[in-house]
């Protein structure tokens, strides 16, 4: 016997749903489909997402996605057992269209449903991967709004090592991009820049590289890009790809030495890494090597479910079911959660 998940991701600028395949006991749920709208196009405009577009966007795309993957996958709505949903954190509207939208399906058709911290699907999305890790691990979160290391003992016990105390990876990244004149989304745009540029061009900061701690700080790093753009002036153009590596290069820097200090901390030999900007390629090469130097091993979702997607939330249902962290019930009055942290969830 074994349960078929239905996973609505809703919290920013993309629209997800997949179908997740969850057999009983402990195996390994497996991704039967799913389906992904990117909002960039409409938000490119506006030069980053406008949330009531947002929200109106996944309202036109959330049945169609739904569809497209009952349909790759060859199962019906009634065969679905549990619909799970976005509950927090992200867009106040944009949660309230998924979770919305799965309470009535659920409600119609009397199943279950189960609201999944969003953080969590991803951190638990390399275990959809064709390498899955095992637990315990330590975990590396990075978004365009989340920096967090964290202890990872099983599904559900979660304890911070050390976060952003401002600027998140992700956000230094496409605020350093804005600064240049890069188009939107920017983070994504510098790193393809940065792959013909000079790394050791411009000497920019490692903020908190050597605190003594786990925790990041990457608002001075965006000001050193402000001050070098300026100071560049009218060769900044030319000079662009120069700047983008050495951005990057700072990023990576603190988020490879942070990750190894907390392997060496906790003691653990095993590193998961989740979020979009898990995607970046200087990140993934240098902690590829520098783990493989020190005989640790790391894990990254696969490079289409970096971003926000289905699969992670529906992945994400499954495991806590599976591991009896959660009860799918069918009280269908909810609520969403735009501020929620990960280490409340027990």
């Amino acid at each position: 016997m074994s349960l078929l998940i239905l996973g609505i991701e809703s919290s920013c600028d993309e629209t997800g749903v997949a179908l997740v395949e969850a057999p009983d006991g402990t195996g390994v749920p497996t991704l039967l489909s799913h389906a992904l709208h990117s909002q960039i196009d409409m938000h490119r405009a506006y030069g980053g997402v406008v949330p009531e577009l947002a929200s109106r966007d996944h309202i036109r795309r959330v049945l169609p996605l739904t569809e497209n993957v009952l349909g790759e996958s060859g199962r019906s709505l009634d065969q679905v057992d549990v619909i799970a949903f976005t509950r927090g954190p992200g867009l106040a509207g944009a949660l309230l269209v998924g979770a919305g939208v799965a309470c009535a399906m659920a409600a119609a058709l009397n199943k279950p449903v189960l609201g999944v911290h969003h953080l969590e699907g991803h951190l638990l999305s390399p275990f959809l991967s064709a390498d899955p890790p095992e637990f315990p691990f330590v975990a590396l979160l990075v978004s365009g709004g989340h920096t967090q290391l964290m202890r990872v003992d099983g599904v559900g016990s979660y304890a911070i090592l050390g976060e952003t105390i401002d600027d998140a990876a992700g956000e230094a990244f496409d605020k350093s991009a804005k600064l240049m004149g890069l188009p939107y989304p920017g983070g994504p745009v510098l790193s393809r820049l940065a792959e013909g540029g000079d790394a050791q061009a411009f000497k920019l900061p490692r903020p908190l590289l050597h605190s003594g701690d786990l925790d990041f700080s990457f608002a001075g790093l965006k000001t050193a890009v402000l001050t070098q753009a300026k100071k560049l002036g009218d060769d900044l153009e030319a000079r662009k790809a120069d700047l983008a590596a050495s951005t990057q290069a700072a990023i990576v820097e603190v988020l490879v030495k942070k990750t190894l200090a907390a392997l060496q901390q906790t003691g653990m030999k095993r590193v998961v890494v989740a979020g979009g900007v898990g995607a970046n390629r200087l990140l993934r090469s240098q902690l590829d090597a520098a783990c493989a130097k020190r005989k640790l091993r790391v894990h990254y979702p696969e490079l289409h479910l970096c971003t926000d997607n289905g699969a992670m939330i529906a992945m994400a249902a499954a495991m806590r079911l599976q591991a009896g962290r959660e009860v799918a019930n069918r009280h269908y009055a909810f609520d969403v959660k735009p501020r929620w942290p990960l280490d409340s969830l027990a």
